[in-house]
Formats: structure tokens, sequence, C-alpha cells
């Protein structure tokens, strides 16, 4: 990996892009307990992008999400160019193509892990990319899709992605079978081969490699890091938030911004009202605290008052107030 990575610092540990999860909302929580950490948009589609208005439904962010990733997906290049050229006009730190996701819907429109049957394209896409951008263009890939060897096709990829220019890549350690089980299946039924993104990087020490999948703890980050250059944890980071409470120190050294987790909710009040004025739904926002309390006194209460009255018509800040009074200020962090 060349030393002029803006995000070289960042990128050791990063949230995953997830469909419906990591969205605006979530990634300003996300930000009341690491400030260390890479954030990453949902996958965006250059046709949302490039025909779907207003651009802010799709692209808006809060300053504080920094620093801050787009995912896109497309295949076309000339629109992959021109959606990570908006992306850089929009402020975004990094654009990452989505080579990864198994859904049919991506799949019928060549978008998502359909593409590592196609390094050439993708690596067309890429060229184009970098064309049109000074900041970093990352791929986040699969070990490979149906019956694809996982050393020779995926070394097949890498190196056709890489002589395009492409630095980064961000490595999810199983297959993703396109034929015969659902995206959420591929998210667990594949067997994860973490031994053969550590190969990849001993291959390669010239890319940074990260990996993904499986990862559920900070202990368990560590562990990867003494193979590869960067973890991207997912699920975990969304159904039990308060781990990214210990990222800062763990993984970056220095202390994080939550000194409990009631202080990391109510950082969030200014925002939510902010919010709540611009027409936001208050559901929408608590909908990611959901889990801030998991294991502590109080905290099926919470779930249970933010889930039954935040959809409702007019709810506000005090339906959210209520439920953090369902639990005790003096829980542990």
């Amino acid at each position: 990996m060349t030393d002029h990575d803006p995000l070289a610092q960042a990128r050791r540990f990063s949230v995953a892009p997830m469909m419906d999860w990591t969205t605006r909302d979530y990634r300003v929580f996300a930000r009341a307990l690491t400030r260390q950490a890479l954030l990453y948009t949902e996958m965006v589609t250059t046709g949302a992008i490039l025909h779907g208005r207003p651009r802010e439904r799709f692209l808006g962010y809060d300053k504080v999400e920094h620093p801050l990733a787009l995912q896109l997906g497309g295949s076309d290049p000339g629109e992959l160019a021109e959606c990570a050229a908006i992306a850089q006009e929009w402020g975004y730190d990094e654009v990452n193509l989505n080579v990864g996701c198994p859904s049919d819907r991506v799949q019928n429109n060549l978008i998502g892990a359909c593409l590592m049957g196609h390094p050439d394209k993708v690596a067309v896409a890429v060229a184009a990319m970098r064309e049109a951008v000074s900041i970093p263009v990352t791929v986040k890939c699969r070990i490979g899709i149906d019956d694809q060897d996982e050393d020779a096709d995926l070394e097949h990829f890498i190196t056709k992605v890489a002589d395009a220019g492409c630095e980064v890549f961000i490595v999810h350690a199983r297959k993703a079978w396109l034929q015969g089980l659902s995206p959420k299946e591929n998210r667990d039924v594949p067997p994860l081969n973490y031994p053969r993104v550590h190969r990849l990087k001993a291959n390669r020490p010239d890319l940074h490699i990260g990996i993904n999948g499986g990862i559920k703890s900070l202990t368990e980050c560590e562990a990867q890091l003494e193979h590869v250059d960067s973890v991207m944890v997912g699920r975990e980071a969304y159904q039990n938030p308060w781990l990214l409470a210990q990222v800062d120190e763990a993984l970056y050294g220095v202390p994080g911004p939550a000194q409990s987790r009631h202080a990391a909710a109510m950082t969030l009040r200014p925002y939510i009202q902010r919010r709540l004025e611009e027409g936001a739904k208050l559901n929408h926002m608590t909908r990611h605290l959901l889990g801030l309390f998991q294991g502590c006194p109080g905290g099926r209460k919470f779930r249970r008052h933010l889930s039954e009255n935040a959809h409702k018509e007019g709810a506000g800040l005090a339906v959210f107030d209520d439920a953090l009074g369902l639990v005790p200020d003096t829980v542990e962090s």
C-alpha cells in the first residue's frame, strides 16, 4: 500500500455498509461512540444518484460523520465515474465499489457479487472512477462466487483490478452463492475462510487488504490485524453498538467520545430535534439505538418503549427521554 492514502489510519477499523441499517441517522449515532473509525453509507446505485431527486435523499449526511465513504452499486464505467465525481463534490472521503452484494435484484442489473465473474469490467470501471476523482477509489468483494476457485480466480480478480489502479480491497472472507442461497443465507451459510484473505495479503504486500465477515469482538479484530491491514465489522457493530465505544482506545490508542451509554444517547438529543424539525420520523432515528442498552438493567424496557411509541404520529423527544428514563443512569459502561 502506498503512503499517500489519506484514510490510512481511519480505515484500520470500519463499519460495513448495510442496506437499511447504515443510514445517516445510524452513522451520527456511531459517531457518538467512535471518532476514529471509517464509516460507510448504505450501497447507493448509480441510477439513484443520476436520476433520483432530491439528491439529498441519497447523498445527504451530517458533517460529524467524517471520515465517510460512499458505497456505489453499478457496473457502467461512465456512470460510475460520474457518480464518483459527484461523491467528491459532496465531500465524501472515499468512494467504494460494491462487488459483494448477492441479491437477485442487483444481479439482474450487473451490480454486486456477480461482478466477480467480470474482472475486466470491474477494472475498466475502477480506472474510469480513478480518472474522475482524487479521493481513494476502493473495492469491497468476496473471495469468490459459485464454483470459482478461491485461489486462482480471486488472485486473477485482484490482479486485474489492482492493475487498473485500485490499492484498497476489503474482502468478505466467504463466497457468495448466487444460485440457491438467499442474500440472508449468503451472510452465514458459505463457510468463512480467513486464511485465504491472509494469504492474499501475504502475496500482495503492496496492497491494503482489509477483512470482513463474522468478526464479533475487538479481540478478534486485534487477532486479524496480525495478518491484514484493516477489519470491517457489520452486524455486530449494529446489533451491539456499545462495541464501537471501545474501538478508539483499543485500536487507535486514543480515548473514545462516550463516557457511558447514557451520555452517548444524550449527545444525540440536539441532532434528533433538528431532524424532527426537518420532517424526519422519530422511529427512523431511534430504531438504530435499540441495542445500546443490551444486557443492561432496564434495557428491555428501553427497547419496548421506543418500539411501541416512536412510530406514532407526532412522536418527539419526550418519547426518547421517557425511554432513556427507564434505564438507570448509573448503568455500568
